[in-house]
């Protein structure tokens, strides 16, 4: 599974790790991109067209309670800014398929300082990735699972280590890592017995009380 997006509050200088070798490349986002997407509604909709797969503009106002007219305009907005995709060969000329654009999204707060306005949308995004991220583990947890699926979860936070930046980057791109390794080949055939599984990690520096 891709994930959804990459996100760096305070990306070092260094260049982001490169994607696996059958995963389709990472997209920085610029500062026109990142105002594309940064709206609560059009970011949910990319996260229902990763999620759950291709959809029409009249199967996503069903899910999200928003008019046709609505979820179409949103829809066209992603698509000029290259998020998504017409699904070609499906559908006519009144319903047309969407599907997400393939490729994980990496967004680096450190690109946008010099940007007031872009910084505003950084700040939207964060929020909303935040929130979506916390809602996909409420959903899990509050889910009747069965079976082995029954605590096969994880939730742990650890708070006693003291890493330098470089450090920490590399942290996450090994974390990035052991992910990529477990990632099923998109070519092989799906075990029966698998189901969808989201993966979230938050490595971030902590505020010291006693430096600046």
């Amino acid at each position: 599974m891709i994930p959804m997006n990459e996100h760096r509050p305070e990306e070092h200088p260094a260049a982001p790790a490169p994607a696996p070798k059958d995963e389709p490349p990472r997209r920085r986002l610029d500062a026109g991109s990142l105002r594309g997407l940064a709206h609560p509604l059009r970011m949910r909709l990319l996260e229902e067209l990763r999620l759950n797969g291709p959809s029409t503009s009249a199967r996503l106002a069903d899910r999200t309670g928003e008019s046709t007219g609505t979820i179409s305009w949103h829809l066209r907005h992603l698509a000029e800014h290259g998020f998504i995709e017409e699904e070609t060969g499906r559908g006519t000329k009144r319903e047309r398929w969407w599907r997400a654009a393939p490729g994980a999204i990496t967004v680096a707060a450190a690109d946008f300082d010099e940007d007031p306005a872009a910084k505003a949308a950084v700040a939207l995004y964060q929020a909303e990735n935040l929130r979506t991220q916390f809602q996909r583990v409420a959903d899990s947890l509050a889910a009747e699972w069965e079976g082995d699926w029954h605590g096969s979860g994880l939730i742990s936070s650890w708070s006693n280590l003291r890493l330098t930046p470089a450090q920490l980057l590399a942290l996450g791109e090994e974390l990035s890592a052991v992910v990529a390794r477990h990632t099923p080949d998109p070519d092989a055939a799906p075990d029966p017995a698998a189901r969808p599984v989201l993966v979230q990690i938050q490595a971030l520096p902590r505020k010291d009380p006693d430096r600046p």
